[in-house]
């Protein structure tokens, strides 16, 4: 059996194998060629070199972007492991009506980024119009924290999903040993259910902070980046660059985005994996 396997295991890996090369190899290396490029499209690139990237580290626009991004991403990572954290402490106690509390907590995830982008936008520029303030597309503090708001809404629940599964994990006796020698809830909290759950930790700090950098559909249809490109992630700006702006110049520019963008985000979850998984406990 097992020789039967080794012979036709090509066969089966195959099929996955060339969807891999034909859906992401193939097009993600014909993208990094590109960023080298002026091009209209892929049939008459013409090679350019580094201008490209020499250009997108003048702009201005890329920039203001990524100090966007990263205070975005941050701040909507931090909170959305706390809260989803802290729902999944309370939702673990035994409490009266758990599933249907899970159920509404998760029910967000499963709304299309752009409707809830325009659910909300319409909520906040309703909140602002009563409080006689500048709507989203003139007030870039309410952008922002709209944008997390609403990212929280989404993402909390499945993350609190997630820690769930990992406070469900630990062993009962583990908790019973720590009150039996004396530790107070805060002390079993920090000292033994936090370190057990890391792995569910660095699974949701990995889905919030690649999900927080790779931000776009919300985005587009909260603010727009408006007012003057204030609220535009680093997503939204590529796409700006790439569709919004005429010229062949600009493909290759908006092509050399995607590419330093792609880097900095495989660096930062690498990074944030590394540091997690050196603090995960084995059971």
């Amino acid at each position: 059996m097992e020789k039967a396997l080794k012979k036709y295991s090509p066969v089966f890996i195959l099929p996955t194998l060339a969807a891999f090369i034909i859906g992401f190899l193939y097009p993600f290396c014909q993208g990094l060629y590109l960023s080298f490029c002026k091009f209209t499209t892929v049939r008459d690139a013409a090679w350019v070199g580094l201008s490209n990237y020499a250009k997108v580290f003048a702009d201005a626009s890329f920039g203001n972007a990524f100090r966007f991004t990263v205070a975005f991403a941050v701040v909507s990572t931090l909170l959305i492991n706390v809260l989803a954290f802290t729902l999944a402490l309370v939702l673990t106690r035994g409490i009266r009506g758990t599933n249907a509390f899970r159920t509404v907590f998760f029910m967000p995830n499963l709304i299309g980024g752009i409707v809830l982008g325009y659910i909300w936008q319409i909520l906040i520029n309703g909140v602002l119009s009563n409080l006689a303030k500048p709507l989203l597309a003139l007030n870039t503090a309410a952008g922002y924290w709209g944008l997390i708001i609403l990212m929280c809404w989404q993402q909390i629940g499945y993350m609190m999903i997630i820690y769930i599964a990992g406070l469900q994990s630990i062993p009962g006796a583990l908790t019973e040993a720590a009150e039996i020698d004396g530790a107070n809830s805060w002390q079993i909290l920090w000292k033994v259910k936090l370190p057990m759950v890391m792995p569910a930790v660095t699974i949701c700090l990995f889905l919030t902070l690649t999900n927080s950098f790779k931000l776009f559909d919300q985005n587009l249809a909260l603010t727009g980046g408006e007012p003057n490109h204030a609220t535009e992630l680093l997503a939204l700006n590529i796409y700006n660059t790439f569709y919004a702006r005429s010229g062949p110049q600009w493909k290759g520019i908006g092509q050399s985005k995607a590419v330093i963008f792609f880097i900095l985000v495989v660096v930062i979850a690498l990074v944030q994996l590394r540091s997690t998984r050196s603090r995960e406990v084995q059971q």
